[in-house]
């Protein structure tokens, strides 16, 4: 049984992994595939002309140069201007030595760059390829970011922008499980395979809580149950997930609440002792109060 004291599994030690991906999804694909611990590779475009000596090819390293050390620590840099015959001559160098190569530019791009899957794969037929793109199927030219995936599947609150990339981080994840796929699927076939991620199927598989209806407000994780709910505190907010039976005791136990059950959980007279309970109290005391008596609560600044 593996436990977080448990030495990390690395079972993609021997695997080299090249990646042509710039800005967030890819990157991120190969990190989660670092720390599995694959060899990784990351060819880069040359630096803008006129940038600064070690500017980075991948707008990442431009707007913010922190997510871009921590996504690339320990991946391999080569700088290599795909367009050029150099460039062209450093792909195939890596990719001669490749067991899964990682894309994340549209299908006629590739074919631009001389990468269309039939000719890679003819080339180099142990060769996988996870090759990220915004929606799937006929939809792949399409423009998009993460931005518009989220607001078509209902994850676009208001005017307000959503507080992390849901679908970039989503896909990279769903991008590292496809190089698993694709190197067990070789063991069996003795051939590389194409996969391909869409961020929008990224996006739709984490909108499916909303979907079932479990988010919509009213409904038991959208608002309903008064124990799973972020109510105001005396100096801040606490955010409570009192959901399972002997949670909602607890909680109720402290707020007054005689009894909590399943429909009592949903009254209002409910919502209203807790919410009261709740702001006369201070983030100390309610943190306090979480870890005596074993309740799912968590404090927030105002």
């Amino acid at each position: 049984m593996n436990t977080a004291s448990s030495k990390p599994l690395h079972p993609l030690k021997g695997v080299r992994i090249l990646s042509l991906c710039l800005n967030l999804p890819g990157p991120a694909a190969l990190m989660r595939c670092r720390q599995l611990g694959a060899t990784c590779v990351k060819l880069e475009p040359p630096a803008p002309a006129g940038a600064a000596p070690g500017t980075s090819g991948d707008p990442m390293g431009l707007y913010n140069r922190d997510a871009y050390n921590e996504l690339n620590q320990g991946v391999r840099l080569v700088r290599a201007d795909l367009k050029t015959e150099a460039g062209q001559k450093a792909l195939h160098k890596e990719l001669a030595k490749t067991d899964v190569l990682l894309t994340s530019f549209r299908p006629s791009a590739l074919v631009k760059l001389g990468l269309p899957w039939k000719a890679l794969h003819k080339q180099y037929p142990m060769l996988s390829q996870v090759a990220i793109v915004g929606a799937s199927g006929a939809r792949a030219e399409e423009p998009g970011h993460d931005l518009t995936y989220l607001a078509e599947n209902g994850l676009v609150t208001a005017l307000d922008l959503p507080p992390t990339l849901y679908a970039d981080m989503g896909g990279s994840l769903m991008a590292s499980e496809a190089v698993l796929q694709a190197l067990l699927a070789r063991q069996h076939s003795g051939k590389g395979s194409l996969i391909e991620i869409a961020l929008s199927d990224a996006a739709a598989y984490l909108a499916l809580p909303r979907h079932w209806g479990l988010t919509q407000a009213g409904a038991a994780v959208g608002g309903g149950h008064a124990g799973y709910k972020v109510y105001p505190c005396k100096d801040g907010r606490v955010a409570i997930a009192a959901l399972e039976p002997h949670f909602a005791a607890a909680l109720g136990a402290q707020a007054g609440v005689a009894k909590p059950n399943v429909m009592t959980m949903f009254a209002p007279a409910t919502h209203q002792a807790i919410a009261a309970w709740a702001q006369g109290l201070s983030r100390q005391q309610l943190d306090s109060l979480a870890a005596e008596h074993d309740i799912p609560m968590h404090t927030l600044p105002a």
